[in-house]
């Protein structure tokens, strides 16, 4: 299989980008990125957004975009703004808690998710969720995420954040393996529970990339065969080190990795 290329999720500098998105976007660039996820509203117009990726040679490899903003009134404009940046991967990472309270809410919510695949699919997008750990919890005798990846179509991409799924519980190569070819674009978030266990919850999330307990030889191994994934994104969730260094930092430990 072809090399995977790797991308930065924005939210992971989110200040920096905020205060100096041109600045921000040639500093990810200068590191060896080679595409960014956008995450949230956006601030700027597609237009303007397009025109930084263009002039630093970045790609947009999704976009992290609210549940509101793929409704029927708004989903044209959302199109609208993917087209603008060239991105493919309209990502929904999160819903409203009131609309997942059971399973039966998370199987009914992978039929809008269905509905959406097939909205996206003739302006060549497709639709995917991102976890966060909740969804890894059992509830009603099964987890959410099961509920929901076993009813989506196929064609409905699997985000797993390999962070946020160990923060839950969830050993990600049975996730991967439960749900081979899903995972067109995955997030490489750092997470190490021995940390987790000394220092509470989100200490978990400090450690760099390498220096954590996610199997990456395996993850690796598997994204590159069974997983048709597309980009490797990386997530850091931690303030151990200023923004714009720990994302430098994960992009050197990959590349050491042979990435």
């Amino acid at each position: 299989m072809a090399r995977i290329p790797i991308g930065l999720e924005l939210y992971s500098v989110r200040q920096d980008f905020a205060a100096d998105p041109l600045g921000t976007l040639k500093a990810v660039a200068a590191m060896g990125y080679e595409g960014v996820e956008f995450a949230g509203p956006a601030k700027l117009s597609g237009a303007e957004l397009g025109e930084m990726l263009r002039a630093t040679g970045l790609v947009c490899c999704g976009w992290h975009t609210p549940y509101a903003a793929v409704q029927p009134d708004t989903l044209a404009a959302t199109i609208a703004l993917n087209q603008a940046v060239g991105n493919r991967y309209v990502i929904i990472p999160g819903l409203p808690g009131n609309l997942v309270q059971s399973l039966d809410d998370w199987v009914r919510m992978a039929g809008f998710f269905n509905q959406l695949a097939a909205s996206l699919k003739p302006h060549g997008m497709l639709t995917g969720y991102h976890n966060h750990h909740t969804e890894f919890q059992v509830r009603d005798g099964g987890r959410p995420w099961d509920a929901f990846f076993g009813n989506a179509a196929p064609d409905v991409i699997m985000q797993l954040d390999l962070g946020n799924a160990m923060h839950g519980g969830a050993e990600v190569m049975q996730i991967l393996r439960d749900y081979p070819g899903r995972c067109q674009t995955i997030h490489l978030k750092p997470y190490s529970r021995k940390a987790a266990e000394t220092g509470g919850g989100h200490a978990g999330f400090r450690p760099i990339i390498g220096d954590d307990d996610v199997p990456w030889n395996e993850v690796f191994r598997f994204c590159e065969t069974a997983g048709r994934t597309e980009w490797y994104i990386v997530e850091y969730e931690s303030d151990a080190y200023p923004p714009l260094e720990a994302v430098e930092r994960c992009l050197k430990a990959l590349k050491a990795m042979g990435r």
